[in-house]
């Protein structure tokens, strides 16, 4: 089941449309209180989510999904057409996976939709990740530094996550932007810096060891207990 919030009644019919003739049940809402309601009932595979809406805006209802236990890892797809960098940055920050601006093509909103329901799941299995003094659980959805825990936004938490799994090793800025928010390495974006900052910052000592590599990415230098 796919949910789809938009008040724009003619896009919402037309994307259940194309939804169910790709042989997805979908249901569409025009109201976030509608929205919610269904949720108390059903929890969907992927939610289409609109930013301009009535009664609340769809980033303060994608910050009460990733809130909720049952929601917090459902796919979550941005449909809005507010396309400026600064929205795509708080749309992504925000926890969600994918960003598209209207006035889009339906083809390759399927693609997309297609894309990302496959990535969600092939998702890893959960498990905790060590480095240092770092302990990251997947399943928990958790982050430690030195048995203290630490807050992070979920995008935070996907790029430790690949960071972490890949101790060691540079990750390219491409790679990094394609595998925690789908974008290509677009010259301007400076999505993966402002974040790479945020996490330094919020990991304290053990922040300073991701290390920029100029030109190239980011790489989580192994922590002392490795190289003890």
């Amino acid at each position: 089941m796919i949910y789809l919030l938009e008040d724009d009644a003619s896009i919402r019919k037309l994307v259940i449309y194309a939804l169910e003739s790709q042989g997805w049940e979908a249901r569409g809402f025009e109201r976030p209180s509608a929205f919610y309601a269904a949720l108390e009932t059903e929890t969907p595979e992927m939610v289409l989510l609109d930013i301009m809406l009535p009664e609340e805006d769809g980033i303060s209802v994608l910050r009460a999904l990733r809130a909720r236990r049952e929601t917090a890892r459902v796919p979550v797809m941005m449909l809005t057409a507010k396309g400026a960098e600064f929205d795509r940055v708080e749309g992504l920050d925000a926890g969600a996976d994918d960003y598209v601006v209207k006035p889009f093509g339906m083809m390759e909103l399927l693609a997309r939709i297609r894309a990302l329901l496959r990535r969600s799941a092939e998702a890893p299995a959960a498990q905790a990740l060590e480095s240092g003094g770092i302990r990251l659980s997947r399943d928990q959805h958790e982050v430690a530094v030195r048995e203290s825990p630490v807050a992070l936004t979920n995008k935070e938490f996907e790029l430790l996550a690949l960071l972490m799994a890949h101790e060691g090793r540079v990750l390219s800025r491409s790679l990094l932007l394609g595998e925690v928010w789908d974008l290509g390495a677009e010259p301007e974006n400076r999505t993966l810096d402002v974040h790479i900052r945020s996490l330094r910052m919020k990991l304290g000592e053990e922040g300073e060891r991701i290390e920029t590599i100029r030109g190239v990415g980011y790489r989580l230098r192994a922590g002392e207990e490795e190289r003890a």
